[in-house]
């Protein structure tokens, strides 16, 4: 018993690299063609399945969503009453089925055939790793009816399950799971999905949080401290004061031309003290200003404000677009409710 845990695992992990090696081996073309009849499909994908095969199916259509493809699940029983409106011309199906020979399923099949909508199966009929069911002749692999009837036929198939019965849908799930997985990758891949199209779908929660870009965060209009390269220090001390960032920025016209911050002001009264310099009260912000400042592009992601705030040991990031235009100002405070800090 207490080495059952470990052998369930290894189960499915033997599922797993049958699959992977099925997938850059004799299924490779089939999996190629799955991808590219779901990348032309011109409507949705309707993933259908019932029982575990259902369960698996859920979330294959909740990745296909989260990464650009829209996707639904449709209940093949509740299909049979009423909601088989919900496939239209245009659509793709994704059929889940262990056996291939889900009864509920399988009397969908008419109403594809009708509207030609293209079927994609996944089911553990062993086509691409030489254990198919042979007919009565010996000669001719036996497909399950609902792998015989789809346009493109995915194995999922494992050599037994981990459950110590061999009876409850363990590997099998898992490997179907992981199939529509690598499905939905692909397809994410193929239609060229980068991050900030994923930070899109997923505004809320953490992930949403960690993947929300600058110009969702900063500080923009009269909240941005700043003033002219000629303002006088008292007045820009009151700018300073009055937006409570601890900066200010200096512009000229509406160009950035460097960032003052409350540290800049104590190391130049050290250096006014030590050396009997002109009072800092009587310079102006052009005076003071020293470096060209960090700066940070609006369609960045929060993380990397972040990264440039930790490198430099500041706390606030001007946000300019490509001409130098101030746009903004984000803050570490602001990063703070991204859960990044």
């Amino acid at each position: 018993m207490d080495k059952l845990g470990a052998q369930v695992v290894r189960k499915e992990a033997e599922a797993l690299q049958a699959l992977a090696e099925r997938l850059e081996g004799a299924m490779r073309q089939a999996f190629l063609r799955a991808v590219e009849l779901l990348f032309q499909s011109a409507g949705r994908v309707i993933v259908t399945g019932i029982g575990k095969s259902g369960i698996v199916g859920r979330k294959i259509a909740a990745t296909l969503s989260s990464t650009g493809t829209p996707a639904l699940f449709l209940h093949p029983a509740e299909a049979l009453h009423g909601d088989l409106g919900m496939i239209v011309r245009g659509d793709t199906v994704i059929a889940l089925s262990a056996s291939g020979e889900t009864e509920e399923i399988l009397r969908l099949l008419a109403t594809l055939k009708r509207l030609g909508v293209p079927l994609i199966s996944l089911t553990c009929d062993a086509i691409y790793s030489g254990r198919q069911r042979r007919g009565s002749t010996g000669r001719r692999p036996r497909l399950s009816t609902l792998a015989g009837a789809a346009n493109v036929a995915l194995d999922c198939s494992i050599a037994r399950e981990a459950c110590s019965l061999g009876l409850a849908p363990t590997a099998s799930t898992t490997a179907m799971m992981a199939l529509g997985d690598a499905l939905a990758v692909a397809l994410a891949e193929r239609h060229g999905f980068k991050e900030e199209d994923f930070a899109r779908l997923h505004p809320g929660g953490k992930l949403g949080k960690q993947l929300a870009l600058v110009s969702e965060l900063m500080h923009t209009g009269h909240a941005v401290p700043r003033v002219a390269p000629e303002t006088r220090m008292p007045d820009v001390i009151y700018e300073m004061s009055r937006k409570r960032l601890g900066v200010t920025t200096v512009v000229k016209g509406t160009k950035l031309a460097d960032i003052i911050s409350d540290g800049d002001l104590r190391r130049l009264l050290e250096r006014s003290s030590r050396k009997r310099a002109r009072p800092v009260l009587e310079l102006t912000a052009a005076e003071c200003m020293t470096t060209s400042p960090r700066s940070i592009a609006p369609d960045e992601f929060a993380t990397a404000a972040l990264r440039i705030m930790e490198e430099g040991r500041i706390t606030s990031l001007p946000v300019v677009d490509a001409h130098g235009t101030l746009l903004g100002i984000v803050h570490l405070h602001d990063l703070w409710g991204t859960e990044m800090v």
